[in-house]
């Protein structure tokens, strides 16, 4: 997603100035330490002058698109994205956990579901509030629907949000 949105040579400069374990040398099957995400994410925002929780909203919409590629039977399962977004837990982590049994995955809690709304609460101590944000947005897009998300800290520092998801059909 750097690379295509900014070009390489920011890739490249935000390697070299975060100074990772890794050196910018990851797999899609790898598992790595957060604090490396942190700094690379750290860097971009400083070079390209833009908010952390932005950066992270605009990887979530980036991201959905990548796992419907890489796994379109998951998404295949739903013909609308409230129900899709509703088996977060229960059924989509459940695959990721598989694939990658290292993975912290953050939780879920769903309080509300109707056809047309949806109140869930996000929780994780890593606090990517704004990537799920961005994730359940690409949903309603590939499903070429209208929503308005809303969410209330819960937490000042994003570890625990409510999300409300509003469709608009």
């Amino acid at each position: 997603m750097v690379e295509a949105q900014f070009g390489l040579a920011v890739v490249d400069e935000i390697i070299t100035n975060s100074k990772t374990l890794h050196q910018g040398i990851y797999t899609s099957v790898g598992t790595y330490d957060f604090n490396e995400m942190v700094s690379l994410l750290v860097a971009l925002g400083e070079l390209v002058s833009k908010d952390i929780q932005e950066l992270l909203y605009a990887f979530g919409l980036y991201l959905f698109k990548s796992l419907d590629e890489a796994h379109p039977e998951i998404v295949r399962n739903y013909n609308s994205p409230m129900p899709l977004i509703a088996a977060i837990e229960d059924h989509i982590h459940v695959h990721v956990k598989k694939l990658y049994p290292d993975a912290d995955l953050p939780s879920f809690l769903v309080l509300e579901k109707s056809k047309h709304k949806l109140i869930m609460v996000y929780s994780s101590a890593r606090g990517l509030y704004s990537l799920a944000h961005g994730l359940m947005v690409s949903a309603f897009r590939h499903y070429e629907q209208e929503v308005q998300v809303s969410y209330d800290l819960l937490e000042s520092d994003g570890t625990k949000v409510k999300f409300t998801l509003q469709s608009h059909v």
